[in-house]
């Protein structure tokens, strides 16, 4: 991570502590006790906010910390040597992020904030060492990994046997549970990325991404609410028949169908 990067997420006192986060029961084990959560309170910085297109770490810097994001999002992307740049995530407020640079000590992916974003920055050194004290934290560590893994594999499979429809229907289907999982509605959100940014994620054309989206309108599957970025999901029966989901996972609360 750079010196910049570094500086700006020194110390800051009026940042909120773990006990008090209200995403602390994503990123924490629930057994920890109220001593063992201050002693991880204690290794994470916090500061200022990364501003809009702030690039947090670049591919190939020195990994020294994860990151959980707070609030906000971010895009990660890797470019080729002929530099060309190929999305591979978004990441949202719950999440942790750089783990994968544990392998060889750097990171492989570039990352950059779509919006104002907060977050704590975890030493993994000091992060590791805690650890071995807390198993429950060393799991909470394993399972994020597990996670990340996981969700790359179905990148893979979005990417190389679903039409365009379904790849646009898978990813909002993913999206709406990870903001239920973090508590927020699962209907109705925000798409912090661009069209741009989406299109190069799921490997189709600007204008597909715009066309799939009018067509969905049309058959009152999803609406804008005021803008291009503000959605809801009217449909989500169709949605998860789109993306093939409908036997695979566990749909949230009350996702079935908006009314």
């Amino acid at each position: 991570m750079s010196q910049k990067t570094l500086n700006s997420v020194k110390s800051c006192g009026t940042a909120v502590s773990c006990q008090d986060c209200t995403l602390s029961s994503l990123c924490l084990p629930i057994s920890l006790d109220g001593h063992d959560v201050d002693r991880l309170d204690a290794i994470i910085k916090r500061g200022r906010p990364f501003q809009k297109s702030h690039t947090i770490w670049r591919q190939g810097d020195d990994f020294q910390s994860v990151l959980a994001i707070r609030s906000g999002s971010v895009k990660s992307f890797v470019t080729s040597p002929s530099g060309e740049e190929q999305i591979v995530g978004f990441h949202f407020a719950g999440e942790l992020i750089g783990l994968n640079g544990l392998f060889k000590k750097k990171y492989p992916i570039s990352t950059v904030a779509l919006e104002t974003t907060t977050v704590c920055d975890i030493p993994y050194d000091s992060l590791d060492a805690l650890a071995d004290d807390l198993p429950e934290l060393r799991d909470q560590i394993l399972h994020s990994m597990s996670q990340e893994i996981s969700e790359d594999q179905q990148m893979m499979l979005l990417l190389s046997k679903k039409t365009s429809d379904q790849r646009l229907a898978t990813f909002l289907v993913s999206l709406s549970e990870r903001f239920h999982r973090r508590g927020y509605s699962a209907t109705r959100f925000r798409l912090t990325m661009s069209r741009n940014d989406l299109g190069n994620f799921l490997g189709l054309a600007v204008e597909t991404i715009s066309r799939i989206f009018s067509k969905f309108q049309q058959q009152e599957i999803l609406r804008f609410i005021d803008s291009s970025r503000d959605i809801e999901l009217l449909d989500m029966d169709t949605l998860y028949e789109l993306a093939d989901l409908q036997d695979s996972v566990q749909r949230p609360c009350g996702s079935k169908s908006a009314s």
